[in-house]
This record gives structure tokens, sequence and C-alpha cells, in this order.
């Protein structure tokens, strides 16, 4: 990768996404920044720290939950959920103090089965800078006000699968986007697990009032909680792609219809869409993982017409990938980063970092930041190599991905909530 290439086209990309869904550059708004992926337009982010130096702030966050902090303004909010998993909240912090605003029950769901890595508070939430959007391990959906008030809630899907619930929110215009992507509680679990159903969910609400708009279908499909991508599909259109067991799919934003169907093999499936350079990227799940680049924008099945490249090694299970154009940027759960060239699918190079990852990378100020799991932070100068800037250590566990707004870093364990920048 030469010096400064990817990072002009991915800057040039990051301000064209957030010109175009009205987000301010300093905010961090949803799961993964206010591209969807995991992209950040500040500068001067802090490179080195640990538990006991440059942080600004670490505040106990009590109960349980896995969701990703998002940043508006002067206010940073996460889910937890307590009781057991039945009290399902959200929580305010003060973006420049760490004093918790408000900490306010939005639920009381069932707390069902999960994953031994998942939690009751997984979905990351996501705001428009006056209400928070959250939504619940059952699929319960809910606004809240900036002072934690309960606008509304919406509790007529009721979801059910192997692994709980792991997908988060996204805005678009008027609307909540939220894909339900399930398996049977009934006799036969394996139903929509292992064996594909026609009951998952992409679904609409409105959000001023928590009203369903509409229903999208995805035909025959298996579980899933991949994040979907607003796309610019050509012609003036927005698409939404999503992915899920065994399908990648775009749908129209304004009524929910199903554009068009790739076949991705694979259940269980977690890293988030992303895009560049005219093509999606999508990793598959279990049974035969592969990465997948997909022309959008066509009609019907587009198998056989739209799948750019696929390569089925060093695929991840849960991070998301990094799309810094011209190259795609992997990392796996057991630490393996490779740098694609993201039109072709060819090997640039192939390196390890240090641990085991559920986080999803991030891209700041030229540099990449990767989380593992025992909260240690590598920071990455990508150059014609990889080269290590910094490793920095927490030793809390994480599994949360980071956000970055306002300059600092925001990292949360399974204990604390971390501001890291200047004081």
């Amino acid at each position: 990768m030469r010096p400064g290439l990817g990072c002009r086209a991915c800057r040039a990309t990051a301000v064209a996404l957030i010109a175009a869904f009205a987000v301010h550059a300093g905010e961090w708004p949803r799961f993964r920044g206010p591209t969807g992926q995991g992209i950040s337009e500040e500068k001067g982010v802090p490179t080195s720290w640990n538990a006991a130096e440059h942080v600004v702030w670490k505040t106990p966050i009590p109960g349980e939950g896995w969701s990703s902090p998002i940043v508006w303004g002067d206010r940073v909010w996460v889910t937890t959920a307590t009781d057991g998993g039945a009290s399902f909240r959200v929580i305010c912090i003060d973006r420049t103090r760490g004093t918790i605003l408000w900490n306010a029950e939005v639920v009381v769901q069932d707390a069902g089965h999960r994953h031994g890595n998942n939690s009751y508070a997984t979905s990351t939430p996501a705001t428009d800078g006056d209400r928070v959007f959250a939504v619940a391990a059952d699929g319960s959906i809910a606004a809240l006000s900036a002072e934690g008030d309960v606008l509304w809630t919406n509790r007529e899907h009721r979801f059910f699968g192997h692994h709980g619930l792991g997908v988060s929110p996204i805005l678009y215009k008027d609307l909540l986007i939220v894909p339900f992507d399930g398996s049977s509680g009934g006799d036969d679990r394996t139903v929509g697990w292992q064996k594909p159903w026609d009951q998952a969910v992409v679904l609409a609400v409105e959000k001023e009032t928590g009203r369903v708009r509409w229903k999208g279908r995805r035909g025959l499909s298996r579980i899933a909680h991949v994040t979907p991508l607003i796309i610019a599909a050509g012609g003036g259109a927005d698409e939404i792609v999503s992915g899920a067991g065994d399908v990648v799919q775009g749908f129209d934003p304004a009524t929910g219809a199903l554009r068009w169907t790739a076949a991705s093999s694979g259940e269980g499936v977690v890293p988030s869409i992303v895009s560049g350079g005219g093509l999606v990227f999508s990793a598959s799940g279990f049974g035969a993982p592969a990465i997948r680049a997909v022309r959008p924008g066509g009609r019907g099945d587009v198998t056989a017409t739209h799948i750019a490249w696929e390569d089925s090694s060093d695929v991840p299970m849960v991070p998301s990938m990094l799309c810094v154009w011209p190259h795609l940027l992997v990392l796996t759960d057991t630490g393996v980063l490779r740098c694609l060239e993201a039109a072709s699918g060819k090997v640039v190079w192939r390196t390890r970092v240090r641990g085991e990852y559920y986080a999803s990378p991030v891209w700041a100020d030229g540099r990449i930041y990767v989380v593992n799991q025992k909260g240690e932070t590598t920071v990455l100068d990508v150059g014609p190599t990889f080269k290590v800037i910094a490793s920095n250590p927490l030793s809390e566990k994480c599994f949360a991905s980071p956000a970055v707004a306002h300059g600092a870093i925001f990292l949360r364990t399974a204990s604390h909530l971390f501001c890291i920048g200047r004081r």
C-alpha cells in the first residue's frame, strides 16, 4: 500500500457519506460511526495510553452489555442490562466529565436464550442528535428524549435467535431500520439456524412515533447479526444493503421491496456491510465462510452476474472490515490482519496482531485502531508495509467496538467506559 493513497481516497469517501446523511463529522451517532464503516474524520486522535495514564475519565457502567458507545455533542450513550438481563437500560454520560447524567429503564424484557459471549444489551443505539433509539434483546424498539424519557416503544416483533440479538439499528431520513434475522423458538430450534426459513424481517419504523412503515422480506435465509448500510445505488436512488445467513441483498429504503439478492452461503453472520469503489463487501458465516465483493444495483438473483470476487481464506467471523480505498482491510477473530486490493481481492500483505478479536477496527487520522478481547488497543500506521505505533493495555475484557469523536477515543470494557484524549 503506498503511503497516503488509501488515506486520501478514504477521506473523500467519508466526507461524501457524512454530507449525504447530514451528520456532523465530529460525532459518532451509530454503530461504526457517521458512515457506518468505522471511519472517522477526527484529527489529533491519541495513539498512546494505558489504564493509568492519558485517560481523561473512567466511568463504571452498571450491569452487562456489549453495545458500543455513541457520541453526539457533549453526551455519550451506551445500553446495559441489569437484574439478570431483564431490565434493559440506556445510560447517558457527560462527554467532558464522565459523570452519568441519567440511567433509564427502557423495557422489562424476556432474558431468554443467548450465546455465552453475547449479552442482553449488545445492539448499539443510534441518535439523530435529538433522540436516542435503542433495540433490546427481545426485539423491543424504543426512542428516548435527551432527558432520558421513554417517548415510545414498539414491541410488535418478538425476537428469538439461537445466539441472541446482536444487530444494531440505523437511521434513514424519518425511519429507523432494524433487520431481525433470528431463528425458531419452537420445538425444532435448528429452523432458521441450520435450516433456512422465510421468517426474517427487515423492519422500518417511523422515528417520531414508532409505527411500522414497512416490513421487508428476504425469502429463504438463516440467522445473522449484520448491521446494514445505506448506499447511493445510482440514478439518485438510495439502497439498503443487508446481509444475512446465505444472502446479501438490496432493499428499497422507501418501501422495503427486495431489489436484488446474491447467494452467500453461511450462517451466524456478524460483520457489518462496507462499501467503496462501486462495490459492497460482506463476510459470510459458519459452514462456508467467504468474503464477497458484490456490485449493487441489480434486480432479482444477481449471483451469477454481480459477484466481483470471492475469497475463502482468513474470513472474519465477528469483526467488520474496513474499506480504505483502494484497499480492504480484514481482521479475523484470531488476529490475522490482511490488506487486499478492494477491486480484485488480491492480497497486498498479511500479518498477525496480538490477541483475539470481537471489536471492529476503526480508521482515524491515517491510522488503524484494533482492540482485542483483553482491552489492548494496537495502533497501526499503514504504508508499504504495516507498522505498529503503539500497543495500549487496559487489562479489561472488551468485545465492544471503539468510538472516535471530538478528538477522543471511547472504549467500553466489561466494567467501564473510558475516554482517552486531551483533558
